[in-house]
């Protein structure tokens, strides 16, 4: 088949700079939109009497935004070309952002969010083929290395930024705005790289999403596991005991573990002929610390140490199983799964906030920990099931 939305026209031999400089600044917007944005809405929203459960409702409609915005992405910078579609996306992503602020009313807040995520996908499909475009398929490793470790470096600094500015008045709201904003630069600089998408998506990518359910299932995982906390941590950690500060900071070093990891977890999968087992290995150790987290939350220290390895084990979902649908799939198969791959990831942020939201009401405050646990359990019994009865590597 070769009838795939997303097509690098031409092969590169060397690394060209602006472009992955300007794909990069968009991906960073990204990770510090969502690591700033997910705790300090859900902060607010928890000062103003709302319900757990409606904080992750609220929440959860980042998943309904990317699962829409996911697929159309291509197709409108198709009409419009990748980079006037990143800018735009900028734009409304920042104005957004901003809106939450004068939003009094509850109602008001899902459109926004609807607005702000969506924007925030299409950057992130469109930062992601641009980067491919620029790296040579010899450096590929290295260019997507340099992605994954700056995106990290993004969810890291979020919570941090918020620790130190805090949910009040409207600082954290324009610094948040600005930075989307100043990633609009280096992508007008870069506007001659502009890479071509050729053809309009003609494929049905929610076939990948069984194809190899390994891959797609890890990255549903991680999408609850990281929405749902990013959410709901900060709740759970100011009702049992830590300031505001100490729960950002403690979400700064589950990012912090992410962009520690993320490059040796690369190597190691590389090394491996089935990344499977390596794939139950971090749901394992993503289980155990969900179930431990009950018990260490009191000792500060001792969390945010279970919490540096805990988060860049949780990474590891979406970075071998990524790598894994790349080992399984190549061409236009590859471009359909990655689809297939946002998707999952998008419901896994739909479905994530929601549970563990509804988990804290009914089960008390140690209902986030028990939520987590119950989906890396799912996936730990999905692996071995493979692993066991299907030696195929899927």
């Amino acid at each position: 088949m070769d009838n795939s939305s997303l097509r690098i026209p031409v092969i590169r031999e060397e690394i060209h700079w602006p472009a992955l400089i300007a794909a990069v600044s968009a991906i960073t917007a990204v990770g510090i939109a969502i690591g700033l944005g997910l705790p300090l809405l859900s902060i607010i929203l928890e000062k103003r009497g709302v319900s757990s459960s409606m904080i992750g409702l609220n929440s959860a409609m980042a998943g309904v935004a990317a699962m829409v915005a996911a697929p159309l992405s291509t197709m409108i910078a198709q009409r419009l070309s990748v980079v006037t579609t990143m800018v735009l996306s900028i734009i409304a992503a920042s104005v957004s952002a901003l809106g939450f602020y004068y939003a009094e009313a509850l109602w008001m807040w899902f459109p926004l969010r609807i607005v702000f995520h969506g924007a925030i996908t299409i950057l992130f499909v469109l930062s992601e083929f641009w980067i491919n475009t620029a790296a040579p398929p010899k450096r590929r490793g290295l260019v997507l290395g340099i992605y994954a470790t700056v995106l990290s470096l993004g969810f890291a600094a979020g919570p941090l930024i918020f620790s130190v500015i805090g949910s009040d008045g409207i600082l954290p709201f324009l610094i948040g705005a600005g930075i989307i904003l100043l990633a609009a630069v280096p992508i007008i600089m870069a506007r001659k790289e502009n890479p071509a998408i050729d053809t309009p998506p003609d494929l049905p990518f929610l076939r990948y999403v069984f194809l190899v359910p390994t891959a797609t299932a890890a990255v549903f995982i991680f999408g609850a596991v990281e929405s749902g906390g990013l959410s709901l941590f900060p709740v759970y950690a100011n009702r049992t005991g830590f300031t505001e500060s100490q729960g950002a900071l403690l979400l700064m070093m589950m990012g912090l573990g992410n962009v520690l990891f993320q490059i040796p977890i690369g190597l190691i999968a590389d090394r491996m002929k089935d990344r499977r087992p390596l794939l139950s290995l971090f749901a394992f150790i993503g289980l155990a610390g969900s179930l431990a987290l009950p018990f260490l939350i009191h000792d500060w220290l001792l969390t945010a140490v279970i919490l540096l390895f805990w988060g860049g084990s949780v990474a590891g979902l979406y970075t071998v199983g990524l790598a894994h649908l790349g080992d399984k799939l190549h061409g236009s198969d590859l471009a359909a799964a990655n689809a297939a791959f946002v998707f999952c990831y998008a419901l896994g942020m739909l479905v994530g906030p929601q549970t563990i939201g509804v988990s804290m009401d009914v089960a008390g405050n140690h209902g986030f920990a028990w939520a987590l646990a119950f989906f890396f359990a799912l996936y730990v019994a999905l692996t071995l099931f493979r692993i066991v009865l299907r030696p195929k590597r899927t």
